[in-house]
């Protein structure tokens, strides 16, 4: 089986990789806008940037690929709002195209996508059923991005994660478990929002649902990430306990406090049943994720 990964320089793109080279079953081909971020052997990478319809089309080409993970994306809220023209071409515009792509080239198309699609304004878990409703512009484009694939596509998997965390590679972006481990390991204080609420993911966990869904031959959304429901504040405090460092210098302040230029949905957390029972979803906890970060 031949397998495409774009966006393979990315935090969960190349955990993806990494997980299926090692596995040694596929033919694996890695694609991003720079060059290699940690060369190895086991796939073939290939500089092409998304956007551009008659490089990815050359790709597409030349791998014929039998499944497309996409993990690119522009996924910055307060940038996107800014950048609109820019943030629609990435998580949506080219990805309706990639998938127009699979179409032609009878592929299966993996999606990674996000909990910011909702407002925020539920009292439970989102199930996949709910109807978007985003607050900023990050999350229209990558609910735009879930319609162009679910209009074009024929054959798809859309994946919802929230909060991505783990072990990140050199050059690649941190996420808040390590921002929040450095800052504490440096005895800095740091201001994290209380009155947010998420389902962090560890990124191995998503890594393991594409692997399953590679093989799940039904079409539709599927929301994968982790089962512990806490606020921005509580995941900082639960670093600073498993790695025993000084929790007084973590300062939960409230969304107004905070004052983000890009508003933020409250509660985003996902119901993640339908995951158990299609795919036998078995999710790390935040502490065993937090271990795996950091302790192994």
């Amino acid at each position: 089986m031949k397998i495409l990964i774009i966006g393979a320089n990315g935090f969960t793109g190349r955990r993806i990789l990494n997980d299926l080279r090692q596995k040694k079953e596929h033919q694996l081909f890695g694609c991003s806008l720079s060059d290699d971020i940690s060369p190895s052997a086991g796939y073939q990478f290939i500089k092409t940037d998304i956007t551009h319809r008659e490089a990815m089309q050359q790709v597409f080409q030349m791998v014929s690929p039998d499944v497309v993970i996409n993990t690119s994306a522009l996924s910055v809220p307060d940038y996107c709002e800014s950048h609109h023209e820019e943030a629609y071409e990435v998580n949506a515009a080219a990805v309706g195209y990639v998938g127009q792509l699979c179409n032609v080239y009878n592929s299966r198309f993996i999606h990674l996508s996000t909990d910011f699609v909702f407002d925020g304004k539920n009292d439970r878990l989102y199930t996949e059923t709910d109807q978007p409703n985003p607050v900023n512009y990050y999350g229209v484009t990558k609910w735009e991005g879930e319609k162009l694939i679910e209009k074009t596509c024929n054959n798809y998997a859309i994946i919802r994660v929230v909060v991505v965390y783990g072990k990140g590679l050199p050059g690649q972006h941190g996420n808040i478990l390590q921002l929040v481990a450095n800052k504490l390991r440096n005895s800095e204080p740091i201001r994290v929002v209380c009155d947010q609420w998420r389902t962090p993911t560890y990124v191995g966990d998503i890594s393991e649902a594409v692997q399953a869904l590679i093989h799940h031959t039904s079409n539709g959304i599927y929301h994968i990430c982790g089962s512990d429901c806490l606020s921005i504040a509580d995941i900082a405090y639960r670093v600073a306990e498993r790695l025993q460092l000084d929790k007084t210098l973590i300062c939960p302040v409230s969304t107004a406090e905070m004052n983000e230029t890009t508003p933020r949905p409250q509660f985003s957390g996902l119901s993640i049943e339908k995951a158990k029972r299609e795919i036998n979803y078995q999710p790390h906890s935040i502490d065993e994720g937090i271990t795996k970060t950091f302790l192994e």
